[in-house]
């Protein structure tokens, strides 16, 4: 890592994501309070739209904005995609009514989903080294799991100061910041020696069918799927009704909301530290499935929590949002491996595509869930979604192969022939 951090140019660029997550980080924590000053108690409802609308903008919007942009300059794209999310996020503070907040949260996720994988091609023609790009790749996935703990307690720090809407004017000085430093930063050509107008990505649906013949073939690849709806589930609940369990239930302020996401995120970034050196002593079946139960336990004792009230509950409620972060980790990160080990070299981007294609496509489903169920009953939301993901989880265990059948896939080369390629090294990026 230290040595990718080394290039002048990819340091740059690796700062530019982190202003532009940590700009992304606050405008979570200040959608879910504008989500509670429109609809108070209903927020969840609000909010759980908002979060599909950010899913329907990565799956549906990204695939076309790729093929828009793929003529043009990536730099020109990625100052543009800064540039129009700025302005979007300058513009929140002086919305009230709901379907104004879903156009710009529609606007600013399909720059976003414009802006992400043009920031991907670049950095494997920054380094081209194979080390350093995988270093690059996991200083990237720290980056996002950084995001989820300090911009939540950044959040909380500035409420002390500010009102919840001037959040969006730190939202729009993290991509300000980024804008600035792309600019400052002259991109090299393509590593294979073309232009930025010789590649054309593949088209989403091809990379969607090619995906989905890789995981449904494969034994290995079968309870990922499943563990992918565990894992949105509760992580939906977390995301959605925070802000209506802290301001409606247990009557804290704004500063309480953005401290319970950063205990998730911690869980989650405790976890993800320590894994590795888990793995090295417990099967990664135990650990996914464990790590599933923890946050399906988890959710569903939340009606059992909320019984309670004043502090008691809200100790409680910071137990259970620490579960499910290390819960989340331990049932989401060993993916990886399981894709590396099950598929074929020549076919992992597209099973990596798969695998964040069709975990999006999870959550799409469950933010409505959690914010029209809970807008009818909190309790029962949480029920109805601690039994999705004791469901999967099930259903992940019962698939899960024996160590005689966890072999490679088993698609035939014709089978995948006729299907589109796509980059060998797009890497798996976060966008919930």
């Amino acid at each position: 890592m230290k040595r990718a951090l080394a290039h002048p140019l990819y340091r740059r660029l690796f700062l530019a994501q982190v202003l532009s997550l940590a700009g992304t980080g606050l405008a979570t924590v200040a959608l879910g309070l504008l989500a509670y000053d429109i609809a108070g108690a209903g927020a969840g409802q609000v909010l759980g739209t908002i979060f599909a609308i950010k899913m329907i903008a990565y799956v549906l919007v990204a695939p076309i904005a790729a093929a828009v942009v793929a003529r043009w300059p990536r730099r020109a794209v990625m100052i543009g995609s800064d540039s129009l999310r700025l302005l979007v996020a300058a513009s929140l503070p002086f919305v009230g009514v709901t379907w104004q907040v879903y156009l710009l949260v529609f606007v600013l996720q399909s720059a976003s989903a414009t802006f992400t994988p043009t920031f991907q091609s670049v950095i494997p023609d920054v380094l081209t080294d194979e080390e350093d790009y995988t270093a690059a790749l996991s200083l990237s996935r720290m980056a996002y799991d950084l995001e989820a703990v300090l911009s939540p307690m950044l959040a909380a720090v500035l409420l002390v100061l500010i009102p919840s809407s001037a959040l969006f004017f730190g939202t729009a000085a993290g991509f300000a910041a980024s804008a600035a430093l792309v600019l400052g930063s002259r991109l090299p050509g393509r590593s294979d020696g073309g232009t930025d107008t010789d590649e054309v990505p593949a088209p989403f649906w091809s990379r969607v069918r090619r995906g989905a013949v890789l995981f449904t073939s494969t034994p290995a690849l079968r309870p990922v799927l499943a563990l992918n709806l565990a894992v949105a589930a509760t992580g939906a609940f977390v995301l959605v009704q925070t802000v209506v369990i802290v301001r409606s239930l247990l009557h804290q302020g704004d500063g309480l909301v953005a401290v319970m996401l950063a205990i998730n995120g911690a869980g989650s970034m405790t976890a993800a530290f320590v894994l590795p050196r888990v793995l090295r002593t417990v099967p990664e079946k135990r650990l996914m499935l464990g790590g599933a139960v923890v946050l399906t336990a988890a959710v569903a004792a939340v009606p059992l929590a909320l019984t309670a009230s004043g502090v008691p509950a809200g100790l409680s409620i910071g137990a259970l949002w620490l579960a499910v972060g290390i819960g989340w980790a331990s049932a989401e990160t060993p993916v990886g491996r399981i894709l590396r080990r099950a598929v074929a070299d020549r076919d992992l981007p597209a099973a990596f595509a798969a695998q964040f294609s069709l975990s999006h496509a999870c959550w799409l489903i469950t933010y409505p869930v959690a914010g029209w169920l809970g807008a009818i009953d909190l309790d029962l939301a949480a029920g109805v979604l601690a039994v999705v993901a004791a469901v999967a989880t099930i259903t992940a265990a019962a698939l899960w192969p024996s160590a005689g059948r966890a072999g490679r896939s088993v698609v035939a080369p014709q089978q995948l022939s006729s299907i589109s390629q796509i980059s060998d090294r797009s890497p798996i990026t976060r966008s919930d």
